[in-house]
């Protein structure tokens, strides 16, 4: 599903957020990143979405090299992709119902559908009486809940959540992941950045630990060989 390969990113030509990495996610799974702030978490995300390239290295997502696909159709490959920003990336020009319903108009759903859909996912996430709300008039958490939903409606192939969890309280946050676990048991392969050391020991997946830039070694294994750089040049 994701395949990286000394993957480096650099900004301003010199800052490095990550360092020769090289990782494998195979399709189905369900991953953590941590690491302490600042050790390319979100970056990382940015570059399987497709918002950054790499500066070096070489990146397969769903079988394609996004180095290699014109900027003009990341967005169509973006479709069955769902991403939960840390900063939200709401629309201010839309209400809360809008927001979240946008991924299935672009799909041309019909509107029962939708707003069926729709409507059930902000009553899950206990924000339906606010889908006729500016979504820049909501608390943080409340904010989060939209990013989420808005995620989640899309029932992507691949899920990205970058701290996702921050602003909710626990009970919530559990049954946010609890969605992102149904997510996963349907078959998205779902990528979770997070500092909660509680969902980390609750959730018994993979972990991959950030530091500096640099994927750390899982303890007592070393880790899975990359792809040869020949199969990565599709």
């Amino acid at each position: 599903m994701i395949k990286l390969f000394n993957v480096s990113k650099y900004y301003d030509g010199s800052v490095p957020a990550l360092l020769s990495t090289t990782l494998n996610i195979e399709k189905g799974e369900f991953v953590f990143i941590t690491g302490p702030s600042g050790a390319g978490k979100s970056t990382l995300l940015k570059l399987i979405y497709g918002t950054e390239l790499p500066t070096g290295g070489q990146m397969i997502v769903n079988g394609r090299n996004f180095q290699k696909v014109p900027r003009r159709e990341v967005p169509y490959l973006r479709r069955r992709t769902g991403f939960v920003f840390q900063d939200f990336m709401l629309l201010k020009d839309k209400n809360v119902f809008d927001n979240v319903a946008l991924a299935l108009k672009i799909r041309g759903l019909p509107k029962d559908e939708i707003k069926e859909r729709v409507s059930n996912m902000l009553a899950y996430l206990k924000i339906q009486h606010r889908a006729n709300f500016n979504p820049l008039s909501l608390s943080g958490g409340e904010q989060q809940r939209v990013a989420i939903a808005r995620a989640l409606i899309k029932e992507p192939i691949l899920l990205l959540a970058d701290e996702p969890t921050g602003n909710l309280d626990p009970d919530l946050a559990f049954k946010t992941m609890e969605l992102f676990k149904e997510a996963n048991n349907q078959g998205t392969t779902v990528i979770v950045a997070t500092h909660d050391r509680a969902l980390l020991d609750h959730y018994h997946k993979r972990i991959i630990t950030l530091d500096h830039g640099r994927v750390l070694p899982r303890v007592g294994q070393s880790e899975t060989a990359p792809q040869p750089a020949e199969e990565l040049n599709r």
